[in-house]
């Protein structure tokens, strides 16, 4: 499971015409889902993204995590982070799980970050053409992928 995290001021998204969902400060998290992820992916990382020290402290250093800001989330399905690029011009993306698999982990981890932050969380549409507007603080983006513990 890949999460790219990134420190927003503000954030939405659109799908057609229709904003179906904002935040505020916080994060917004594309998340990309490998056939091969399990729910114990889905506890590592909502504990690292919860315990994520990005967010400025008194002195503007990176000390605090988004619970001591009260700080909102957007949470994005991105299967395109399982891209392969390796052979020709095309990515492709038989990594990435099909949506049969994918969608009960995605639900999982929007219920799995709501209980880690304790509030409700802002989502995509899974599946859907989506238009994500973001201002991104920092700017800060961090990748984490959960086959790769760092």
């Amino acid at each position: 499971m890949r999460a790219l995290v990134q420190r927003v001021s503000e954030s939405r998204v659109k799908v057609g015409n229709r904003v179906i969902a904002e935040i505020g400060p916080g994060m917004l998290i594309l998340l990309g889902i490998e056939h091969s992820d399990t729910p114990n992916d889905i506890e590592w990382l909502t504990r690292k993204i919860g315990q994520l020290r990005i967010f400025p402290d008194d002195e503007n250093r990176m000390n605090r995590s988004i619970t001591d800001i009260n700080g909102h989330i957007l949470l994005i399905s991105q299967f395109t982070l399982y891209a392969s690029t390796k052979k020709g011009n095309r990515p492709s993306f038989i990594k990435a799980a099909k949506p049969e698999q994918a969608i009960p982990l995605y639900n999982e981890m929007i219920r799995s970050l709501a209980a880690a932050i304790g509030r409700e969380i802002s989502v995509g549409q899974f599946g859907a053409d989506m238009k994500v507007q973001l201002t991104n603080d920092g700017p800060v983006t961090i990748l984490i992928d959960s086959k790769y513990r760092e």
